[in-house]
């Protein structure tokens, strides 16, 4: 595992030096206005990138227990930008603080000891029983079924899908787990840079303004089809043929766009640009990690029922 994660870490950090030495070069080069906009909103992502890289390279140089460690703190923090934004009453903190200091820390406990029969039910069948019940306590019937609606979807999205990530780490494929996470993490965040890339430099239909107006066809047609390209290419970090790493690398794109776009379109509700600011050029963490939410419990369950003995 650590001769191929070398080599897939190399050439990350070699893409993002050559990023960087383009982004200074637009930087020096850009005069008008817009252009100075754009250039300066690129460099701060790639800046983002390096600091994002090291931190999920190093957990994964840790060991499986770091891994676990840095998705139950970006479910907290995921967790945290959806209420910063979303309308809660008294009646709910009862519930909200057991879902981020009960549910969310026992449920990554459950996926740290590898018991994956309680961690596959523990969130949709136990904490959506129990935290409605222990809202009704209060006695606040206001929007009751809204209210609850929100606390389950929160922890859902946050906690539930994003801990299918790390959850790969229990899967015996023959190949190295943590290759499984990072191919997942690449193909998905690739899928969201290539969208970007190809949406500036050849988008011009939008596809649906209303929910995500930086989105264009051209830009996701593109960039999923580079994403799923490299998908393919790197079918040696998993189990699958070149055949099963298209077919497979397609469902994760194709899945990680609904997941941010679903995040988009709460956003919109919301009358809210990003989840939070904790990522220079990003927003905040549920920005990026919204693709995560629906491509992560997909792959998972497809390479669980699939290729595990």
């Amino acid at each position: 595992m650590t001769s191929l994660f070398s080599i897939v870490l190399a050439a990350i950090l070699g893409l993002l030096a050559v990023a960087s030495a383009i982004g200074f070069i637009l930087q020096r080069r850009a005069t008008e206005p817009g252009s100075v906009a754009t250039v300066q909103n690129l460099n701060a992502r790639i800046r983002s990138w390096w600091l994002m890289v090291a931190i999920f390279g190093g957990a994964i140089l840790l060991g499986d227990a770091a891994v676990v460690i840095l998705f139950a703190f970006l479910s907290f923090m995921a967790l945290r930008e959806f209420w910063t934004l979303t309308p809660s009453r008294r009646g709910d903190h009862q519930a909200l603080f057991l879902s981020f200091f009960v549910v969310l820390p026992l449920h990554y406990v459950l996926l740290g000891t590898l018991w994956y029969g309680l961690f596959a039910i523990f969130i949709p069948v136990y904490a959506f029983l129990i935290l409605p019940a222990v809202a009704t306590l209060t006695g606040d019937v206001n929007e009751f079924l809204a209210r609850t609606a929100r606390v389950q979807w929160g922890l859902m999205l946050t906690v539930y899908s994003i801990s299918h990530a790390p959850a790969l780490l229990m899967l015996e494929t023959g190949t190295p787990s943590a290759l499984l996470l990072v191919y997942l993490v690449i193909v998905v965040q690739l899928s969201d840079v290539f969208q970007y890339v190809w949406g500036k430099l050849l988008g011009k239909h939008r596809f649906s303004p209303n929910i995500s107006p930086s989105k264009t066809l051209e830009g996701l047609i593109g960039g999923g089809a580079s994403a799923i390209l490299v998908g393919t290419l790197l079918y040696r970090l998993t189990p699958f043929s070149p055949l099963q790493a298209a077919a497979i690398s397609t469902v994760i794109v194709v899945a990680g766009f609904f997941g941010g776009f679903v995040l988009s379109a709460i956003k919109r509700d919301l009358n809210a640009k990003d989840w939070g600011y904790v990522i220079e050029g990003h927003g905040g963490v549920l920005d990026r990690l919204d693709s995560i939410t629906f491509a992560a419990p997909l792959f998972f369950h497809i390479v669980r029922y699939w290729f595990t003995a």
